[in-house]
């Protein structure tokens, strides 16, 4: 299997600054770890905060652009050209990560492992963005409009960077 060679991605997670919602009360922040490993999954792990208790959308967007907040990030990271869908379904964007789970205190624990968001090659997430979006991601299942391209899951308040990490 493919490996990355030992990279290690770091992402920075802030509010969504250019959001027309104005990301709610909390100010979102955290931290998230990429690596993979040596059968080619990329795990990330890290944990996010000023969150609204619940599930919350949580994508690979296709540029690390934050010029305008989290809105100049551009859409969800789909180099195989694919409708929105789960984690686990065969069609679905790469950046398509389902959701994470916030409990009563605004925090999400994120852990997770897939093998759509490589760290190297020609669709490396290095340089795009990660977002953390207000509404649960439907799946695509949920029927609406919005279902099969974003999984309808509202405004995004959080995001950061993916960087390659130093080795210090």
């Amino acid at each position: 299997m493919a490996t990355a060679g030992g990279l290690k991605g770091v992402a920075l997670i802030r509010g969504g600054g250019g959001d027309p919602s104005g990301g709610g009360g909390s100010s979102v922040s955290g931290a998230l770890h990429f690596f993979q490993d040596s059968d080619g999954f990329t795990h990330v792990k890290g944990k996010i905060t000023g969150l609204s208790p619940g599930l919350h959308g949580f994508h690979i967007h296709s540029f690390g652009d934050t010029t305008n907040g989290c809105n100049s990030t551009g859409p969800h990271f789909n180099p195989l050209k694919k409708h929105h869908g789960a984690p686990s379904d065969e069609e679905r964007h790469a950046g398509d990560l389902g959701n994470i789970y916030a409990g009563q205190d605004g925090v999400a624990e994120v852990c997770l492992k897939d093998l759509e968001i490589p760290l190297s090659g020609p669709n490396s997430i290095l340089g795009r963005a990660v977002v953390v979006h207000a509404d649960p991601d439907d799946l695509g299942r949920g029927g609406h409009e919005l279902s099969k391209t974003t999984g309808n899951a509202g405004a995004r308040i959080g995001c950061g960077i993916i960087g390659l990490q130093s080795a210090v």
